[in-house]
């Protein structure tokens, strides 16, 4: 098999990750399409599982949104040979012909990983940036494949909890792979935070919503992949991974902060004092570590149980007032800075208890163990504090 993936010693794939915009083929002897380069999550994540597929000895191809990007990925590989690594450059994942080139390779793909959708709430047009990358990118991946790369037998894509959490129950109801957001299409434009949950489980359609010209959403991304296999009936399998917060390590050839992932957003403003006066609401009460994530995809690829399955990709609950005391209790330097008494209270979970949500599928078909908060923490602050120094 051509996979880009960690099916086995033995297996030699070729696949496709794709992540936020970079392009790479990960497997032992295949190789696949990724995408290292994206503003906030998705990139931050697909670096990570480049690492993972390189090490695990497999072939990959990187998609990323320019060449001094492949660059600055070549640079940290530098042992790396290009049958192992190689790139391919996609400026906009939101056109709908944007992967049409990119899936075509020699010897082919046998499998794709799709994490390009955009996690932030720096939001001018709902559509534009968030629904149209989430969406056009999804459904034009699937359509790219299968189209121009029938050799590919699965594809993973990244889906958030969003996808699943009805924010309204987050206490007093376990969600699991079975639950869908019940977002509306009329919520989906009121904020970026409703934005982010509708990309997660809306398409955009023709219609427009009154007289202001916005696309009515009406299917959701995730639904709108599930749908697409349903119907068109293609030769790969679909997988989805529904990671929560992301904390965890950045990557050291991502050296600036100023894109940071929006989850570590909130560990860096704990670590130069801006939460000092008040800690923020949690708001989302769940995590899970950036190296958790990649290996979960590069796991679903190699697992045949895995195809035709949705996981939750979830370490445990958690809430910014534990961030502050693992912060302070690790590194006390930074002691100061940080939220204490009451201005700590704003930060501890809700009232009502303990949000709870099943993540048993994830551990027991993928074999995945989690890291817990306070390592994931100490990973990330030492991760940030490197890049700061340099």
């Amino acid at each position: 098999m051509a996979f880009s993936s960690t099916l086995s010693s033995a297996m030699k794939f070729k696949w496709r990750e794709f992540f936020s915009q970079a392009r790479s083929t990960y497997g032992t002897a295949t190789r696949s399409t990724a995408y290292p380069d994206s503003p906030g999550g998705s990139g931050f994540i697909a670096a990570h599982v480049l690492d993972f597929l390189l090490e695990r000895g497999h072939s990959v191809v990187t998609t990323v949104r320019s060449q001094q990007k492949a660059q600055g990925i070549k640079s940290a590989h530098p042992d790396v040979s290009k049958d192992k690594l190689d790139f391919a450059i996609v400026e906009d994942i939101s056109r709908p012909d944007a992967f049409d080139e990119a899936v075509i390779s020699e010897p082919p793909f046998e499998a794709v990983i799709h994490t390009a959708s955009p996690y932030h709430f720096n939001v001018t047009d709902t559509k534009k940036d968030l629904l149209d990358p989430a969406v056009v990118g999804t459904t034009g991946i699937l359509k790219a494949i299968k189209k121009s790369a029938p050799t590919v037998k699965r594809v993973v894509i990244t889906s958030s909890v969003a996808a699943i959490l009805d924010p309204n129950k987050l206490v007093g109801k376990k969600h699991s792979e079975a639950d869908w957001c019940p977002v509306t299409e009329a919520e989906a434009f009121k904020n970026p935070r409703n934005g982010y949950r509708a990309s997660k489980t809306f398409a955009v359609s023709t219609s427009n919503i009154g007289t202001d010209g916005l696309k009515v959403v009406t299917v959701a991304q995730e639904k709108a992949a599930w749908h697409f296999v349903e119907k068109e009936k293609p030769n790969f399998t679909l997988t989805s991974c529904n990671p929560s917060l992301v904390f965890g390590p950045i990557v050291h050839y991502l050296n600036s902060l100023d894109a940071l992932n929006t989850s570590n957003q909130r560990v860096r403003n704990f670590m130069t004092g801006a939460a000092k006066e008040e800690c923020p609401p949690t708001n989302a009460y769940f995590f899970v570590d950036v190296r958790d994530v990649a290996l979960s995809h590069v796991l679903a690829v190699e697992n045949q149980e895995a195809a035709g399955k949705r996981f939750v990709i979830v370490a445990d609950n958690f809430c910014n007032k534990q961030i502050v005391e693992i912060i302070g209790e690790n590194f006390p330097l930074l002691r100061d800075g940080l939220p204490t008494g009451e201005a700590l209270k704003p930060g501890d979970f809700p009232a009502a208890g303990k949000p709870d949500i099943d993540n048993r599928r994830s551990v027991e078909v993928l074999g995945m163990t989690y890291r817990s908060l306070a390592d994931s923490i100490v990973d990330t602050v030492k991760s940030l504090q490197a890049v700061e120094g340099s």
